[in-house]
């Protein structure tokens, strides 16, 4: 792998945190099987790149296209909530519905960036007045995005409101009983990790200059593997310790993507991507699994050796 090659997947390693801190929202802190992350991503995308072609501030696009993600996140919850479909199909419902969105957004099923100023514009600028490689600013620039997000992530699960969000996820009858507002609780989760989602989707656009309405596809998969990955190499129950493993988990997930296809391991291509990512996740979903019986046999090993002694 070239140094060049490497700078660009530790870029969209990062970027796609983003994406992993959603699911870590959604899936281990709320328990909400959440697959509208599909839709939002490429939804954050075609906001920002439309608003950028349109003359808005690329700061201004991104944040909206944060707000159209959390928009999903909500339509997700009230579909779950009030409407009371179980989780996963209102999700799917949101999904769904999205591909057609992000179409209209655009006006076709894919926008180019191409000459159009961006976020990265003013810094890569900068990097070229002072001789400095242009990838190593942008990787940078987003490498302090994600620290942001996830420092905010943090001090949040931190607080008593994030407490009642984990409580939430944990057992929402006792929230109940508490008097607390579970569908505040998901209203909110589902938008904010939604909403991280649509950040990581504008990002996705501005660095590679175009949006897609299908580079969504398997979105949910990447975030799980980096979620699943992560936790399983850096475990841990504070709340800093996870949100850091996430992040980490999607950059090594990258990395280990990239190696494989670069070095032709075993005679992998480009289009073998889905079936390392399952086979990523599923060895990420076993070694836990491993470790503990090998542990267990190892405890039961030297209780057996300490009786005949």
């Amino acid at each position: 792998m070239s140094f060049f090659a490497f700078i660009g997947t530790l870029e969209i390693g990062l970027v796609y945190g983003l994406v992993a801190l959603g699911v870590y929202l959604t899936f281990r802190v709320l328990d909400f099987p959440d697959l509208s992350v599909d839709g939002s991503f490429p939804m954050g995308a075609a906001v920002a790149a439309t608003a950028i072609v349109a003359g808005v501030d690329p700061w201004l696009a991104t944040l909206l296209a944060i707000g159209a993600g959390g928009l999903c996140g909500l339509v997700t919850a009230f579909l779950a909530v009030r409407c009371g479909i179980l989780h996963l199909l209102a999700s799917i419902l949101t999904m769904i519905a999205a591909f057609s969105i992000n179409i209209r957004i655009m006006g076709s099923p894919n926008l180019s960036l191409l000459g159009e100023d961006t976020l990265f514009t003013p810094f890569e600028l900068l990097a070229f007045d002072w001789g400095v490689d242009e990838g190593l600013v942008r990787l940078a620039i987003v490498a302090l995005l994600v620290i942001f997000s996830g420092w905010f992530i943090t001090r949040l699960l931190a607080s008593d409101f994030g407490l009642g969000l984990r409580a939430t996820g944990v057992n929402s009858r006792m929230v109940n009983a508490q008097g607390g507002n579970t569908a505040l609780y998901t209203y909110f989760g589902l938008a904010l990790s939604n909403g991280l989602v649509g950040f990581s989707g504008a990002l996705f656009a501005q660095t590679n200059s175009f949006a897609d309405v299908t580079s969504g596809v398997g979105t949910i998969v990447v975030g799980l593997a980096a979620v699943i990955l992560g936790q399983t190499l850096i475990p841990g129950r504070k709340i800093w310790v996870a949100v850091v493993a996430v992040i980490l988990g999607s950059v090594l997930y990258r990395l280990a993507v990239a190696f494989a296809l670069s070095s032709g391991m075993f005679g992998l291509q480009a289009s073998d991507l889905n079936l390392i990512t399952a086979v990523l996740v599923a060895m990420a979903l076993i070694a836990p699994r491993m470790k503990s019986r090998f542990q267990r046999k190892k405890k039961n090993s030297a209780l057996g050796a300490k009786k005949l002694a």
